[in-house]
């Protein structure tokens, strides 16, 4: 199935859905995301608003949600990222957090930067 079409909620074959920005900054070595917990009950509501924003441009120039659990305790627990460019670039990760507190995504967001998952 294609990632327009698919929904988080009922996708196992891959582990990664995703949603692309049209054009804009390409990823730095120093890209990020925001991190947005959610659950199977409502990723496929919270996955239709941020990809439908990622494809108009509104957010960062990639957006990627889990179709399986984070771990074996938390089996209904999902995860949406909503990449940034540049970790350095404050003024976008705060455009990007408030354009998502606008869309009505919870305001315990957690921003990590690509270097500290290699860690």
């Amino acid at each position: 199935m294609h990632d327009a079409e698919a929904r988080p909620s009922q996708i196992s074959a891959v582990y990664w859905i995703e949603a692309a920005a049209p054009g804009g900054l390409a990823p730095t070595p120093r890209a990020g995301y925001w991190r947005i917990h959610t659950t199977l009950d409502h990723v496929d509501k919270l996955w239709d608003t941020i990809k439908a924003a990622t494809a108009e441009g509104k957010l960062g120039h990639k957006s990627k949600v889990s179709t399986a659990p984070l771990s074996d305790r938390t089996p209904d627990e999902r995860v949406i990222h909503v990449r940034t460019y540049d970790s350095h670039d404050t003024a976008d990760i705060e455009r990007v957090r408030a354009a998502l507190l606008e869309l009505g995504m919870p305001d315990n967001m957690i921003y990590r930067t690509d270097q500290e998952d290699r860690q």
